[in-house]
């Protein structure tokens, strides 16, 4: 009995597998750092103002004192990540654009140098000397700051995130994050309101803990019990608080 020959190998043909939807580092880099300011806002603006909203009712049945405690804790809020991303985002921003301007005297001054560093990186991960000094060059002659930049810095010279953006988007995540428990602790009837509360933040927080999972590749449960539970002690604290305070006072 003779053995089956093996197929023929076509070294041109490359099957498209189960990996071809993972991200490679950079664009992931990229959404993970823009789904981070975009779920952390809109988690902020759920969890505080209902935070807040509760902690009055709990004091307090009349609508109007609630309403202006939500609004007055939707603004703050809103203005303070919009303040405190921009902040965050132009720190980093300067050290980037700083460290390309160093990278890109080096290369005017003395490229060889850098050459042979950017060779000796991609050695470091496994090229031979040849291979590594070839995929250098030909790197830097397509574009020095950008291979030199990505290799050694870990920067996008064609990307580097606006501190305007992020603030824009920081504030209105936590805007539309803040809403949902504004509008439901005002419009129920008092009888319900902070349970009806709770349980729409609840189930708000558990789709923007698996919103973050499923975008960022990580477990899905597991962000959604800490998303929910945060938000659910947050709520409980306050409303404990406010009931203190309001019986005192009364």
């Amino acid at each position: 009995m003779t053995a089956e020959a093996n197929p023929p190998v076509d070294h041109h043909h490359v099957e498209v597998g189960p990996h071809q939807d993972e991200p490679h580092q950079g664009g992931l880099n990229n959404r993970l750092n823009s789904l981070r300011a975009a779920v952390l806002g809109a988690n902020d603006g759920i969890v505080s103002t209902a935070s807040i909203v509760v902690g009055v009712a709990g004091a307090t049945g009349d609508r109007t004192s609630i309403l202006i405690a939500g609004v007055a804790g939707l603004a703050a809020g809103a203005l303070s990540m919009a303040a405190g991303e921009y902040v965050s985002v132009s720190t980093q921003r300067d050290s980037e654009l700083a460290l390309l301007e160093k990278e890109r005297r080096e290369l005017a001054e003395d490229p060889e140098d850098e050459l042979a560093e950017l060779a000796g990186i991609y050695r470091d991960k496994g090229l031979d000397e040849k291979l590594a000094l070839e995929v250098a060059r030909q790197l830097t002659e397509h574009d020095a700051l950008g291979a030199h930049a990505e290799a050694e810095l870990g920067i996008d010279p064609d990307d580097i995130t606006s501190p305007w953006n992020a603030a824009l988007a920081s504030m209105l995540s936590f805007t539309l994050g803040a809403i949902l428990p504004l509008l439901t602790i005002t419009l129920v009837g008092d009888s319900a309101r902070v349970l009806v509360t709770v349980g729409s933040v609840a189930v708000a927080l558990a789709l923007t803990g698996w919103a973050s999972a499923a975008l960022g590749y990580g477990a899905a449960r597991r962000a959604v019990l800490r998303n929910v539970l945060g938000g659910l002690l947050a709520m409980l604290v306050t409303y404990g608080i406010g009931s203190v305070l309001g019986t005192q006072v009364g």
